[in-house]
């Protein structure tokens, strides 16, 4: 019996939010540090001749809508496919490595101006976290080691159970060396440590809760990898008997994985070597009262050119006798004069943004800004800060990200005020700073003969009624430098 296909068209109307050229712009200019937005400045200065350093007045904007029509540009959209990444790992694009993963947690102790951690640093910190063999430990360092840039092993076991005999006197076996990456691919983030893309993928989603989705893009990547790199969809849904709203929502989501694991680490921590100038200033008084100021002290005050805006408007008012050359040099003009409004009016909206958030943060971490004790720092999320400023959440967290500000008591990065809570069993919500304050008292009152293991520690805590992990009590004692209980005999 022969089987009829039809093909079907249907219409759905949907709303799609996307971002104009402008709003791209303040956005980008938002998420510059201060000497990243000075050098931004100085770059426009050079580009656009339209634009130049001086103060504005209320003149110009009158004679702003000679030549304030709308150019005809279409907007388009920020976001591009990335399925032809994965094709090949050696073309996959920077801009797509830098993903944000939300705020990661910031030490207290930390000293803005402290060397960067290197990438390999940063692994083997994880690796003492773990508790290994002394054989099991060395062959962890020497995998670490092998990693390359992007976080992957693309060296085979059997080749490295020969270098580590051959360089480092060490006999093992593949089962061993096997058991040990295994735990390098539980280290953060997702997907270090995979042998392959493909399995770099897979370490990622297995990090996720288990659903329907994850079934899904699991099933694209086990059994369609091919046609998944190739971009064969027919293939893909036909093979698996996805409806076409799964498919598309398991593509979605592969395409948000970070295929590169290890650069992205290295690009984040590497910021830690880049000169570190406050943009933000806050002063304390002695009568309780708080100020806060913008470093802009470098950020020429911008205007639009008036020897060009005389010139538009003289080709405004010749308009009807101008000659086609004529023509195309006011074209230019305009665009140019519209690029530079434009970069005006950002500029004014990044700095009105930064000071309506950093004023939200003081007015919640208001205590410690008169103390200056770590302590006193509240739990604080970004959704606080974005309902008190009414703006969203991805707003605040590019101004959070790579921001500084001094103060009385020195200068911090705008994440040291950021932090969950807990709440005690007595109903008290509490910092994660203050729980670390504990933590280290405990530790530096054990007994240095048999210290505290990380699952007696966890004990010690829940006793006083701080219902944490043994895995979060980890991920504290190394951010406050402390080594594992083996290493403090």
């Amino acid at each position: 019996m022969a089987q009829e296909f039809r093909q079907i068209q249907k219409q759905s109307q949907q709303m799609v939010q996307t971002l104009s050229p402008q709003q791209i712009q303040v956005v980008k200019l938002l998420e510059l540090p201060t000497l990243e937005f000075e050098d931004r400045i100085r770059t426009e200065l050079q580009d656009n001749p339209v634009l130049e350093e001086g103060p504005d007045d209320s003149s110009e904007g009158e004679e702003d809508d000679s030549y304030s029509e709308k150019s005809d540009e279409s907007d388009t959209s920020p976001e591009e496919s990335v399925l032809d990444d994965y094709a090949s790992p050696d073309e996959i694009p920077d801009y797509q490595l830098r993903q944000n993963n939300g705020t990661q947690p910031t030490r207290a102790e930390d000293i803005p101006f402290s060397d960067a951690t290197s990438f390999y640093e940063k692994l083997n910190e994880q690796l003492g976290e773990q508790e290994l063999s002394e054989k099991d430990y060395e062959i962890g360092k020497y995998l670490v080691g092998s990693l390359d840039d992007d976080g992957l092993l693309r060296k085979k076991i059997d080749t490295l159970v020969d270098e580590l005999a051959i360089y480092n006197q060490l006999e093992t076996t593949r089962s061993e060396v096997d058991k040990v990456l295994k735990v390098i691919q539980s280290f953060d983030p997702a997907g270090i440590g995979a042998c392959s893309l493909q399995e770099c993928l897979l370490l990622q989603i297995d990090r996720r809760e288990k659903s329907q989705l994850t079934d899904d893009m699991r099933n694209i990547l086990t059994r369609c990898y091919d046609e998944f790199t190739r971009k064969h969809w027919d293939k893909i849904i036909q093979r698996l008997n996805l409806s076409e709203d799964d498919f598309h929502k398991a593509i979605g989501e592969l395409t948000h994985l970070n295929p590169r694991p290890g650069s992205s680490l290295s690009e984040s921590l590497g910021k830690a070597n880049q000169t570190i100038i406050p943009d933000f200033t806050i002063e304390t008084f002695d009568d309780g009262s708080i100020s806060i100021s913008l470093n802009d002290r470098n950020v020429p005050p911008l205007r639009m050119s008036r020897d060009y805006m005389e010139m538009m408007n003289d080709f405004v008012r010749n308009k009807s006798k101008m000659s086609k050359d004529r023509k195309d040099s006011m074209t230019f003009l305009k665009q140019k004069m519209d690029a530079a409004q434009g970069f005006i009016d950002a500029i004014r909206q990044r700095q009105h943004t930064l000071m309506v958030t950093m004023q939200a943060i003081v007015d919640i971490q208001h205590d410690f800004f008169l103390d200056g004790d770590s302590s006193l720092i509240k739990p604080m999320i970004l959704k606080d800060v974005a309902e008190r400023t009414h703006l969203d959440i991805s707003t605040i967290s590019r101004v959070s990200n790579s921001k500084y500000v001094q103060t009385n008591y020195g200068i911090f990065p705008l994440k040291h005020f950021f932090g969950d809570g807990f709440v005690t069993e007595g109903g008290e919500e509490m910092s994660a700073r203050e729980i670390r304050h504990i933590l280290k008292e405990e530790i530096e009152k054990e007994n240095k003969k048999k210290p505290l293991t990380d699952d007696e520690l966890k004990e010690i805590l829940n006793e006083k009624g701080f219902p944490i992990a043994r895995r979060t009590v980890a991920k504290y004692r190394q951010q406050l430098n402390i080594p594992v209980a083996r290493l403090r005999k």
